[in-house]
């Protein structure tokens, strides 16, 4: 880390994307705070726009600082969304400085917005951990833990709906098959005392004569009872024979 006079209201010190630039004094708004600075490359020569890396800042459309030599102690300054600094571009003096733009108190990390062209470049790719953006991500976790259990708690209630609907749908088919059941054994009852019924006129019937005897009986003499001297022969009276003589 570059060595920084101890009368800046600033350091070098760790942060959520690796180093930062903290207030070390308070830093009231408007106040100058530090300087971009770096070598000037010009866009119209070849070897100067070949440079890549993540501390270029664009004066215009020509000139472009090179802010990667390590005496520039504001290329650690991160960015963020809602910033509490900003950077005062002064194309014509190929100057940049670093402004606050809100009260800074000791401890605080000083930051300001990269551009719309350096986030969609290097930030969103990768996504930004800058305070706000971890605010929204935080939020956006919470809503969508509390949708889950949202949703969690409508599909328990549908499968508990559905659980009563099915048992009160079991329910109603058990009674249903008790009252069929119930009927049946009422006709199987019906039918065993109809069944006996039919089997005592059976035997009844079998008691009286059948066709065959009737006829039997019918074709036989029929013997009248007399008194015993109507029932003797009545002896003929027929003339002895006359016996002839020679």
């Amino acid at each position: 880390m570059p060595a920084i006079p101890k009368n800046k209201p600033y350091r070098v010190g760790r942060s959520k994307t690796g180093l930062g630039l903290f207030a070390t004094k308070p830093i009231k708004k408007g106040a100058k705070i530090i300087r971009y600075f770096g070598p000037l490359l010009d866009s119209k020569k070849k070897k100067d726009d070949a440079i890549e890396n993540k501390y270029l800042f664009e004066l215009n459309d020509r000139w472009t600082i090179d802010g990667s030599v390590r005496k520039n102690v504001a290329r650690y300054i991160n960015h963020a969304c809602k910033p509490n600094a900003e950077s005062d571009v002064k194309p014509r003096k190929r100057k940049v400085v670093i402004r606050a733009i809100k009260n800074i108190e000791p401890g605080e990390e000083i930051n300001y917005d990269y551009g719309t062209d350096y986030f969609k470049a290097y930030l969103k790719p990768i996504g930004c951990k800058c305070a706000a953006c971890e605010k929204k991500r935080k939020k956006k976790r919470a809503e969508a833990r509390a949708e889950k259990l949202r949703l969690k708690a409508k599909a328990e209630r549908k499968a508990l709906k559905e659980a009563e609907k099915r048992a009160a749908e079991a329910k109603k088919a058990r009674e249903k098959l008790k009252q069929k059941l119930k009927r049946k054994r009422e006709l199987n009852g019906h039918s065993k005392v109809a069944k006996a019924n039919g089997n005592s006129r059976v035997r009844v019937a079998a008691k009286r004569p059948s066709t065959a005897k009737k006829r039997a009986v019918a074709s036989a003499p029929v013997v009248i009872d007399t008194p015993a001297v109507m029932a003797a022969p009545v002896a003929a009276t027929v003339p002895a024979p006359v016996a002839l003589q020679a």
